[in-house]
């Protein structure tokens, strides 16, 4: 295995890619190449064997359908749709693409039908969940690239649905994921049914669990190009571990980060949380959905839908979505409850900070699971210094405060109110009639009015930095907080992070 050092260039044109995919790059607002399609670009084009590693939210997916679309539609010889029309044949696709889950197969899909379309390639998925008769008769129709799971691609080699033999680029994506979920023995089967003189591309955060013997095996004098790894820092990333006292206080401090505009996913451990969740915040006013193993294929399809489009603007999700969700303008990913194992935290965490963009990581940490919780971040190299918080608290201090106005700017501020109000009501009824406590109500209002106006947790200025609750730049946004509400603070730190950590 040869390693070559990286030659930054400025276009995908100056990589080598043909001009029809690059203007379909620069339509959907891709000018600039990502590392990973920079340094990989030059060889894969060429038609070598790469080993891209690299973590998830790098640009794998343009890295690898880039070459994937121009090599099959003609390569250095140029893009010939009539001739890639030619080379079609019923049931026998020319490209294959494997990926751990559904979600992830359809996202890659429309990513290469974008790269495809304009060199007359023709793309479709295969994964299970669904009846398979519609991605039989798209087969025998007759496709250039299959995107798929492994597990519903191997059923149906078995049934003769389809066969690899004319297969002349393989990919590989996230290959220590599907090693994780058990697939390497279905992968094994699925690239021994390929030809041995095709390309092969394999892109994986680590080479642990068997990728390795996978490399090994199926890449001829790959050409490695290590980008990052999971266990690279991202600068981009903060983490922040909230500690509340009870229940009443995470619900509270749940429905206050989930109030922002922009793009958001909430992670639970279980399936009927996920639901319950979902509906809650959606009762409350915040469009929300969920995805957890328990819907079906179309309602997966259809939540996710609305939450790449904005129409939900929180996604409530298991662990399925942590693996094969990849979707670009996170602002913030939520851990209801710390995961299970590091890996876990990783992945979800993963979600955000994609593409270059900045997010954050928050988990609610209840007393009982504070041992969990710093055994957890020691596992995945995370240094992050837990605070308390309530904010259903007339007594919240104003950093407090300032932090969750940074992680959820357009937090509607009466929603804090409501809360406060809401507890205070329930103490005095509790007490009898209490007239201090008024005072105190009244207090909290100032504070948080004085608090708005110095952009502590209003964040009436970081609207016009939030795009859409799309792509995240913040660095205006950051130069807007750092005379207020960083700059309060004294220390430069965030309060309950540092940038830096894993993933």
């Amino acid at each position: 295995m040869t390693e070559q050092a990286s030659q930054p260039t400025q276009t995908f044109a100056d990589l080598g890619v043909p001009a029809p995919i690059a203007h379909a790059l620069e339509k959907n607002g891709k000018t600039e190449p990502f590392p990973i399609q920079r340094d990989t670009l030059p060889d894969t084009l060429k038609g070598r064997d790469v080993l891209g590693r690299g973590r998830t939210g790098s640009g794998k997916t343009i890295a690898f359908g880039i070459p994937l679309v121009a090599n099959l539609a003609g390569g250095e010889a140029g893009i010939d749709a009539h001739e890639a029309a030619h080379k079609r044949k019923p049931s026998r696709p020319r490209g294959i693409v494997l990926a751990p889950t559904r979600e992830l197969v359809t996202q890659i899909a429309e990513t290469i039908k974008m790269l495809g379309d304009p060199a007359g390639i023709k793309v479709t998925t295969i994964f299970g969940g669904i009846p398979q008769r519609r991605q039989e008769a798209a087969l025998e129709a007759g496709v250039d690239i299959v995107v798929a799971a492994p597990g519903r691609l191997d059923d149906l080699m078995r049934q003769g649905v389809i066969s690899l033999d004319g297969v002349e680029i393989t990919v590989l994506d996230e290959a220590d994921h599907m090693a994780d979920m058990g697939f390497l023995p279905v992968v094994t089967r699925i690239m021994n049914k390929t030809p041995e003189q095709g390309q092969r591309l394999l892109f994986s955060a680590t080479l642990d669990n068997g990728v390795d013997n996978i490399v090994k095996k199926y890449l001829t004098n790959p050409v490695l190009h290590s980008v990052d790894s999971a266990e690279s820092p991202v600068p981009q990333l903060t983490h922040h571990v909230f500690e509340v006292a009870g229940k009443g206080q995470k619900d509270a401090l749940i429905e206050a980060l989930a109030s922002g505009t922009a793009r958001r996913i909430l992670f639970t451990r279980m399936k009927h949380q996920a639901k319950k969740l979902a509906k809650q915040l959606t009762a409350a006013g915040i469009p929300a959905v969920e995805l957890q193993g328990n819907l079906s294929q179309n309602a997966r399809d259809r939540n996710l839908a609305e939450f790449v489009s904005g129409e939900a603007r929180v996604l409530v999700a298991t662990d399925v979505a942590a693996r094969g969700v990849h979707v670009d303008g996170v602002d913030l990913v939520v851990h209801i409850d710390p995961p299970v194992e590091h890996k876990a935290y990783l992945h979800r965490s993963g979600r955000t900070a994609r593409a270059g963009n900045e997010g954050d990581v928050v988990t609610i940490v209840l007393p009982e699971q504070r041992g969990e919780m710093k055994q957890l971040m020691r596992a995945a190299k995370i240094r992050v210094s837990p605070i308390h918080v309530d904010p259903m608290s007339s007594n919240v201090s104003r950093e407090v405060l300032d932090l969750i106005g940074e992680i959820a700017p357009r937090v509607d501020p009466k929603l804090t109110e409501k809360r406060r109000a809401e507890a205070q009501a329930a103490q005095q009824r509790a007490a009898g009639h209490n007239p201090a406590g008024q005072g105190k109500s009244s207090g909290a209002n100032a504070r948080r009015k004085r608090s708005r106006g110095r952009g502590g947790s209003g964040g009436g200025s970081d609207q016009g930095t939030r795009q859409g609750g799309g792509n995240k730049q913040r660095s205006g946004q950051q130069g807007q907080r750092s005379g207020g509400q960083r700059g309060q603070r004294g220390s430069g730190q965030r309060g309950s992070g540092q940038r830096g950590g894993q993933r």
